[in-house]
């Protein structure tokens, strides 16, 4: 399969057509609109699922071969950052609280950029890592805390003393409620391990399929209704949503490969490092940086690079990855 036709194999997948069904519900401005209740339940539900899955696994797989692959994603969601800042800064000139921002959103992760990659490599017989949820835990946090640490160094220097402070920054990244669940989650499913999950597989497993199309209609609906912003955040930022994804997913492969991870693993490794967050770090960085944007960071994230991902970033991590084993 050549990445064409990887990418059209994606495109023509329940869930990315859900996405795209609810991005056209937006433009032609369809009254379709989920209940806040219930996008917050689909959001549980992902996240529980996710993770308990992730942590049954890690229990299969014992925590030695778990441990570098792991170190090696929470470095890389540590590292995105720091050379995504510099960048924003004095490339596409943003202020540097905005540019920390940005940062921290592209150095942490999406769980349903992670599920869509997962069920790509299933449908293309690519095997993987049953315990690559683990990473998608541990990047998430660093990439938070690095933006936070970048945000209030720049405020500091310019003299304001405002804002939330480091500690409630920390807290924030560390126990959020995406964070919080997904961690939790899969500690619970490491202690459960596969027992536990005979127990609950009727409700975790069988309906996570149609969750995930719901759950990707609404993100189509929102990422719709940001189209219209694209202008203000400018052709720097769709460049920069685009070429750094592609950039990050590189590394993230290359890394995985050097972890000791195999090619579809390496490949969702990749995934995460080309994913950017919307729901974790919108909240950590709307608490510890209240000067930032959120226009910039949020149309960025969920209007260029996530549909970018889910339609051709995905296929193009895998065709990376086979060129980085062959």
């Amino acid at each position: 399969m050549d990445i064409f036709d990887a990418i059209r194999a994606n495109l023509l997948s329940p869930a990315v057509l859900f996405f795209v069904l609810g991005v056209i519900a937006a433009v032609s401005r369809s009254d379709l609109k989920f209940p806040e209740p219930l996008y917050a339940g689909l959001t549980i539900y992902l996240l529980v699922a996710i993770g308990f899955k992730g942590g049954v696994a890690v229990a299969e797989a014992g925590i030695g071969r778990v441990l570098v692959p792991a170190v090696t994603a929470m470095a890389l969601g540590a590292l995105i950052p720091l050379w995504t800042y510099p960048v924003l800064r004095f490339g596409g000139r943003l202020s540097a609280v905005d540019s920390a921002a940005i940062a921290a959103h592209y150095g942490s992760v999406s769980a349903v950029t992670f599920i869509a990659a997962t069920n790509y490599l299933k449908s293309v017989d690519q095997p993987f890592e049953s315990y690559a949820t683990a990473f998608l835990a541990v990047m998430e946090s660093p990439a938070i805390l690095v933006g936070v640490v970048l945000g209030k160094l720049a405020t500091r220097a310019a003299g304001d003393d405002s804002g939330a402070s480091l500690r409630t920054a920390v807290h924030e990244a560390v126990f959020g409620r995406s964070i919080f669940l997904l961690v939790g989650s899969l500690i619970v499913g490491a202690l459960c391990g596969e027992p536990g999950m005979k127990k609950v597989e009727p409700f975790f497993v069988t309906p996570f399929q149609g969750v995930l199309a719901l759950f990707l209609l609404e993100m189509g609906i929102v990422a719709g209704r940001r189209l219209g912003e694209l202008r203000k955040v400018g052709p720097f930022l769709l460049a920069f949503g685009i070429v750094v994804p592609v950039l990050n997913g590189a590394l993230g492969v290359e890394l995985g490969k050097l972890a000791g991870l195999s090619l579809g693993g390496a490949t969702l490794l990749g995934v995460l490092s080309a994913s950017a967050s919307y729901i974790a770090a919108p909240a950590a960085i709307r608490m510890s940086l209240p000067d930032a944007n959120p226009t910039l960071s949020l149309t960025a994230s969920l209007a260029v690079t996530f549909p970018f991902n889910i339609t051709v970033g995905i296929p193009l991590c895998l065709a990376i990855a086979r060129r980085v084993y062959s």
